[in-house]
C-alpha cells in the first residue's frame, strides 16, 4: 500500500511538471507572438515613413503584411487551445486578449479602407467636395480626397492594449515598460503629421513587442535547453 501511494505521488508530480512545461511552450510565453507582431509592424511603419519622406511607392500597401501576423495569431491560438488539456486562468485571459487585439486591428484596417471612399461617395451625391485653400493665396486651391485623421495615433494607442495586460498578468517588466513608452508616443503623435507618426509607430512596435520578445525568447530557449 505504501509503495502504491508513493508511486501515485510521483506520477502526480510528473503530471504537474509536464503541465508546467507545456504551458511554457505556448505561442505567447515563448516570445513568438511578440516577435511576429514586432517585426511586421516595425517594418511596415518604417517602409511607410521612407515612402513619405522620399516620395516613392513600392506598388502595394505594405500594411497588408499585418495579415501575416493576424492570421497566424488566430489559428495558432485556436490550435493551442485544442492541444492543451488544461489552460490556466492567466493563459486563457492572454489568449482572449491577443485574439481580441487581432480582430480589433482587422476592424481598424477595414475602417481605414472603407470610410474615406464611402464619405467621398456621400459628398459627391450631395454636390460638394473637400478643398485645400491657402489663406495667403500663394497657391491655387487643391481638391482633396477624404482621409481618416490621425489614424496612426489610434493604431499606436491600440498597440499598448495587449502589451500592458500581458505585462501585468505575467508581471513581465519589459512589456510594462514598452506599454508606458507607447502611451507616451501616442500623446506625442497627436501633435505630429502622419510621416512622423510612422516613426513613433515603429518605435512603439520595437518597445512593446520586439525587444520584450527577444528577451523572452532567449529565456525560453535557455529553459528549454535545461529541461
Amino acid at each position: 500500500m505504501e509503495e502504491e501511494k508513493l508511486l501515485t505521488g510521483e506520477e502526480s508530480l510528473q503530471l504537474i511538471t509536464g503541465m508546467i512545461n507545456k504551458a511554457k511552450n505556448s505561442f505567447h510565453d515563448s516570445g513568438t507572438s511578440m516577435l511576429l507582431w514586432g517585426s511586421c509592424v516595425s517594418v511596415a511603419a518604417m517602409v511607410t515613413y521612407l515612402q513619405l519622406e522620399f516620395n516613392f511607392s513600392i506598388g502595394f500597401n505594405i500594411w497588408l503584411i499585418i495579415l501575416f501576423a493576424v492570421i497566424p495569431q488566430v489559428f495558432i491560438t485556436m490550435r493551442e487551445n485544442r492541444r492543451r488539456k488544461v489552460v490556466g486562468y492567466d493563459g486563457y485571459a492572454i489568449n482572449v486578449v491577443w485574439s481580441t487585439y487581432a480582430f480589433t486591428i482587422c476592424g481598424l484596417i477595414i475602417y481605414e479602407s472603407i470610410v474615406p471612399s464611402a464619405f467621398q461617395h456621400i459628398i459627391q451625391n450631395e454636390g460638394w467636395q473637400l478643398t485645400k485653400h491657402y489663406l495667403d493665396q500663394s497657391r491655387p486651391d487643391e481638391v482633396l480626397e477624404p482621409f481618416t485623421l490621425s489614424i496612426t495615433s489610434i493604431y499606436i494607442l491600440i498597440y499598448a492594449f495587449p502589451t500592458i495586460i500581458m505585462g501585468r498578468i505575467r508581471n513581465y517588466r519589459p512589456m510594462i515598460t514598452g506599454a508606458i513608452i507607447t502611451y507616451v508616443l501616442f500623446v506625442a503623435s497627436c501633435f505630429t503629421t502622419t510621416k512622423y507618426d510612422m516613426i513613433f509607430s515603429c518605435i512603439a512596435a520595437i518597445a512593446c513587442w520586439l525587444i520584450p520578445g527577444l528577451i523572452l525568447r532567449k529565456k525560453y530557449l535557455k529553459q528549454k535547453a535545461n529541461v
